[in-house]
């Protein structure tokens, strides 16, 4: 029977992510498994926002660390061919004079203790980064300039790539059916492959972590949430590559938008979306009335859109935790597994910094980012690590 160090389960973003940190750390043999193709999952469907912004301080030194590897990622990654697809086109968020401008204030305060470069724009500034936009009800805005998006599968596919050049094995096609436990440790999995042995696994299941949790009798908080992302055309006002990610939190949905190809316009809101009785990446249904409603949202604040058309749409899914936050690390009482699940929509612009981590803990280094207000443990003890604009992605 195959025996290695550290295998990793998922080969999404996070998971890629563990890997290669693992090769770069030098965890000894090490294998990563994907029950179908690379970056094919939930990955696939990231809009790709990169940001800082976050109204949860521990949120905002991921991203922050982040950030700080996507900006340089092939250097980062040690393969300059590489490329994340990376627009840096900053990040404006605004709110208007309701029950969102405190939060707003507070979150923006916080960005700035924490050494996030942060302006505050006049109505005219906003308009000038954002021509094609109306900021007639803005109480407060803020901007980003270090910030904009990027290709989650990109990423995902060049992290996996360092991390085989760097000695672990990849092997796609082959899923994960069980853990196999010796007590109250893991020292391996079952697959469709086979059984395969182990020191350490870490767990990157995203919407399929309620399958980890069966397979250890653990209640694991998580339920997979499908949310629509639209493409809209305008070709009187073009979203270009040059004007900045968009976050209205004034509208019903917490709208957020960018550039879409140089022209169109990406945009979903950032609430809560269609809980799913069982984890399915599929594409789902995009209801015409749904369409129509996002649609009015979208002129409420760029007016010539009232005449745009949809160019397309699609659906991704997240792994939602009840407070909209990952849990990272260890579960108590339960040797040789690590976790990483419930990233609720911010995955993405996350996953380097979790990928350092995780691999830190898998193999007991001391973590660049404390793990502890991430715990399990939380939803039990009540510490909660809530946003205080509520429910939703924005956290």
């Amino acid at each position: 029977m195959d025996k290695f160090d550290v295998i990793v389960i998922g080969g999404g973003v996070i998971g890629t992510s563990v890997a290669f940190h693992l090769a770069k750390f030098g965890g000894g043999r090490v294998l990563l498994l994907e029950r179908d193709m690379i970056g094919s999952g939930t990955t696939s469907q990231s809009s790709g926002i990169l940001r800082t912004h976050y109204s949860v301080r521990e949120n905002v030194e991921l991203a922050k660390r982040s950030w700080e590897v996507f900006k340089d990622f092939p250097s980062y990654i040690g393969d300059e061919e590489a490329s994340c697809g990376l627009v840096r086109c900053g990040y404006l968020i605004s709110a208007a004079d309701d029950e969102k401008l405190e939060p707003l204030r507070e979150s923006l305060k916080q960005q700035q203790k924490q050494g996030v470069q942060l302006e505050y724009l006049t109505r005219k500034q906003a308009a000038e980064l954002l021509p094609i936009a109306s900021f007639d009800d803005a109480a407060l805005i803020g901007f980003e300039p270090e910030a904009g998006f990027a290709d989650a599968t990109m990423v995902a596919t060049s992290f996996a790539r360092s991390a085989r050049r760097g000695g672990v094995t990849v092997r796609e096609g082959v899923g994960v059916t069980k853990l196999i436990l010796e007590g109250q440790r893991v020292v391996g999995v079952a697959t469709t492959a086979g059984n395969i042995l182990c020191d350490t696994v870490v767990s990157t299941q995203n919407i399929w972590t309620q399958e980890l949790a069966g397979w250890i009798g653990r209640r694991m908080p998580v339920v997979p949430e499908r949310h629509a992302v639209l493409a809209l055309e305008c070709p009187a006002a073009p979203y270009t590559f040059s004007m900045p990610v968009f976050k209205d939190l004034s509208s019903p949905g917490m709208l957020y938008c960018r550039s879409y190809g140089g022209k169109q316009m990406l945009v979903s809101e950032g609430m809560v979306g269609e809980k799913l009785a069982a984890s399915d990446a599929e594409q789902g249904d995009v209801p015409l009335d749904y369409v129509a409603e996002v649609g009015a949202q979208v002129a409420g604040r760029f007016p010539a859109y009232e005449s745009a058309g949809l160019a397309s749409s699609w659906t991704g899914v997240y792994d939602v935790t009840p407070d909209w936050n990952p849990v990272l690390g260890r579960l108590p009482g339960l040797e040789g597994l690590v976790v990483g699940y419930g990233f609720s929509g911010h995955g993405f612009k996350l996953s380097p910094t979790v990928g350092r981590v995780l691999a830190q803990e898998a193999l007991r280094m001391k973590t660049d980012v404390a793990l502890e207000p991430y715990s399990i443990e939380r939803f039990d003890n009540g510490s909660l690590l809530v946003g205080k604009y509520g429910s939703g992605a924005v956290s």
